[in-house]
């Protein structure tokens, strides 16, 4: 038996975007039109103020304009620290605090449960790693590129595709999407930072990809934590010694395929096969 993903698809597409800055606003818009999911990830301690005048459109956006744009937009908000710091120099009390303090805030600022993260810089390392898990994490994204359409062997440790600035992207986007059906499922998981193409002048980066890789009916569209969430529905199937009687103890319809083909295990429900 092999897993297969929402509704029976063979791929999903993901976005990680960091830090809660004004960009997010046209990114949003771009992944709306093509149907794209984003995991925004945001540091709570560092919003612009909310009496300020800016000069220009640009740097973090201000509290109010982030509960415009991410509260009930489909989009996950996941924690990026209270402050941005490289959690590796600071102490186990101070690692905990920076996590624990914005998923406190992501919750009561955002009204949802803020159960992923993406690494501040990209840097952890042993104890930062420990610390991550004590904290309720689920998954953590670093900045390691794999190029290729697996799923991590470690949440915690969540190695994406690519960043959109890798000269490979559309052409690891035309691998993807040209696979072969009913082979292994494959994510393809892009991150950066959406001031990065205002800093380039590259939106039309973003744009082609979302426009090839978007709005395909045998992709699923997803963030992070609504991946995260399916896999873990998957992995606690249970079946009999003989494999012919699956049953699912989730509260997610999870779907499989076997040599006769794919099939729907629902919710609390048992499959014989």
């Amino acid at each position: 038996m092999q897993m297969l993903l929402k509704g029976g698809k063979d791929k999903v597409v993901t976005l990680s975007y960091d830090d809660g800055v004004v960009q997010d606003i046209r990114l949003s818009g771009i992944a709306k039109k093509y149907g794209l999911k984003v995991t925004f990830n945001i540091n709570t301690g560092m919003y612009f103020q909310e009496d300020g005048e800016r000069e220009e459109f640009y740097g973090r956006m201000k509290l109010s304009e982030a509960q415009k744009l991410y509260i009930n937009s489909g989009n996950e908000v996941a924690v990026h620290t209270l402050t941005h710091p490289f959690l590796e120099e600071l102490t186990e009390t101070e690692m905990i605090n920076e996590i624990m303090s914005d998923r406190k805030n992501i919750s009561e600022q955002y009204d949802c449960i803020a159960n992923g993260m993406a690494y501040p810089m990209g840097t952890y390392d042993d104890r930062v790693v420990e610390a991550v898990r004590k904290c309720g994490i689920a998954y953590s994204r670093t900045t390691k590129s794999t190029e290729n359409f697996g799923f991590p062997t470690d949440w915690i440790t969540l190695h994406p595709t690519c960043h959109h600035n890798n000269p490979r992207l559309m052409e690891l986007a035309e691998k993807f999407v040209q696979g072969d059906r009913w082979g292994r499922s494959r994510m393809f998981y892009l991150w950066g930072h959406s001031y990065e193409f205002d800093n380039n002048d590259n939106w039309d980066i973003i744009e082609n990809f979302a426009e090839f890789i978007g709005n395909r009916d045998d992709i699923w569209y997803a963030t992070n934590i609504e991946i995260y969430d399916y896999v873990m529905a998957y992995n606690s199937l249970k079946t009999s010694a003989d494999l012919k009687m699956i049953y699912n103890p989730s509260a997610i319809d999870v779907w499989a395929m076997d040599k006769d083909g794919a099939f729907c295990i629902k919710s609390g429900e048992t499959v014989y096969r």
